[in-house]
C-alpha cells in the first residue's frame, strides 16, 4: 500500500499567536475543517498540548483517536492516529511561523490506508476539506 502525502500551505492576516490559539484547540480546529472533533484527554502542558487526546467522528464511520505526539506554543503541533481507523501510519505536523503582521502555515500529513487501493481516496478527500476548511477561515480574518 503506498504512503501518501499532503502539503496544504496557508497564509493568515493574523499574528501566529492568534492563529495558532485558534487551530490548536481540538473543537475549534474541527469546527473550521467541518470536523466533529472533542478532546477527551487533556495534554500535559496545555489543555490540547502535547499527550492530549481529541475523537474525531466523520459521518457514518467509526470514530478515532488522535493523540498529541510534538508541541510547541505558536510553531508546531504533531499528531498520531492512535486508535479505531481505517488509516495507518498517520502523522500530521502543523508549522506555523511568522511573515511580517501574518502566520504561514506549512500543514503536512503522511497517510496509509488498511484498505487496499484507497490510500488516493482518503488523501484527496482529506486535503479538499482540510484546504476549503483553512481557506474559509483565512477569509475571515481578513479585515
Amino acid at each position: 500500500m503506498a504512503q501518501q502525502t499532503i502539503n496544504i500551505v496557508q497564509e493568515f492576516n493574523a499574528p501566529v499567536e492568534q492563529v495558532f490559539e485558534a487551530l490548536s484547540d481540538h473543537e475549534n480546529f474541527g469546527r473550521i475543517c467541518g470536523i466533529k472533533m472533542k478532546r477527551i484527554k487533556d495534554g500535559e502542558d496545555a489543555l490540547n498540548g502535547l499527550g492530549s487526546v481529541r475523537k474525531i467522528s466523520i459521518g457514518p464511520l467509526p470514530s478515532f483517536e488522535e493523540t498529541i505526539t510534538d508541541y510547541e506554543a505558536n510553531a508546531l503541533i504533531e499528531y498520531k492516529i492512535t486508535q479505531g481507523s481505517p488509516i495507518k501510519n498517520h502523522v500530521g505536523t502543523l508549522r506555523f511561523s511568522s511573515q511580517g503582521e501574518s502566520t504561514v502555515l506549512n500543514y503536512t500529513i503522511q497517510l496509509e490506508s488498511k484498505i487496499p487501493f484507497t490510500s488516493g481516496l482518503i488523501k484527496g478527500a482529506l486535503e479538499n476539506g482540510l484546504s476549503k476548511g483553512l481557506s474559509r477561515y483565512a477569509q475571515g480574518l481578513k479585515t
